[in-house]
């Protein structure tokens, strides 16, 4: 596929997740354009390696749960390397804590950043866009965690159920300015916080490992690849939509 001339603008982008969307995108000719709240020095050696792919590339620390942040942020980029065309909100945190016992404050973070960022980037983008009279592409990450209760992490399961309502409304909204939005709703992926806790711990990597029917975790690179589905300038029906890759697991096997 090629992405010459569009411009992927990526939160969470020194993440598992958010490098490999990154590699994927520059790979196919998009310049890339990421946000984290990483130090710049952190990320320049990502960078570096998506600057030897010939793309333009911007690495810029911001937190996607300050709407101010957010909108210079994307000011900024459509100034200095143009108008975002591929719209990636990835940041995302999770913490695990039962709904008898999260503090408030753990709540209002997760929402602020799950959901909150989302709409903040996304909306500010597809603003840019319109006045731009551009096209483009929204793609959210979300969760099979949106409709299926998880005990130890409720503030993640209801960000992402408004994530999902979300991404519906934002369609609704701009199709007609040939914005396409839509989601990616995952499974158990094979990085971030429950790589790390499986790394750890083998014994519970094959029990959750055994509760996916078709018994294989997701690896960044092949949510990324799902992602430059969506981005293809060549989907222009496709909108308000959950593209599932859960591996099985909101079918309801009887493993769960």
């Amino acid at each position: 596929m090629e992405l010459k001339n569009q411009i992927a603008l990526i939160s969470g982008g020194l993440g598992d997740i958010g490098r490999a969307i990154a590699r994927e995108l520059a790979s196919c000719g998009a310049d890339i354009a990421i946000g984290d709240i990483e130090e710049e020095h952190e990320a320049a050696p990502f960078v570096a390696s998506l600057q030897d792919l010939g793309r333009g590339v911007v690495y810029t620390k911001v937190d996607v749960s300050d709407p101010k942040s957010v909108e210079d942020w994307i000011s900024t980029i459509s100034n200095d390397l143009g108008v975002p065309t591929l719209i990636i909100p990835n940041a995302a945190i999770v913490r695990i804590s039962n709904i008898r016992q999260i503090s408030v404050d753990d709540w209002n973070q997760q929402l602020s950043v799950n959901l909150s960022g989302c709409f903040y980037m996304s909306r500010a983008a597809a603003n840019k866009l319109v006045e731009r009279k551009k096209k483009g592409r929204i793609i959210y990450i979300g969760s099979w965690a949106a409709n299926r209760v998880h005990k130890d992490i409720p503030a993640y399961c209801v960000g992402k159920a408004g994530l999902r309502m979300l991404c519906k409304c934002m369609a609704a909204e701009y199709a007609e300015n040939n914005i396409m939005v839509n989601e990616i709703a995952l499974g158990i992926i094979n990085a971030g916080l429950s790589g790390e806790i499986m790394k750890d711990q083998p014994q519970l990597q094959e029990s959750i490992q055994a509760r996916i029917p078709v018994n294989e975790f997701i690896e960044p690179g092949e949510v990324a690849k799902q992602v430059l589905v969506l981005c293809d300038p060549n989907n222009r029906h496709m909108t308000g939509s959950t593209l599932l890759m859960d591996g099985g697991l909101s079918l309801g096997n009887s493993n769960s």
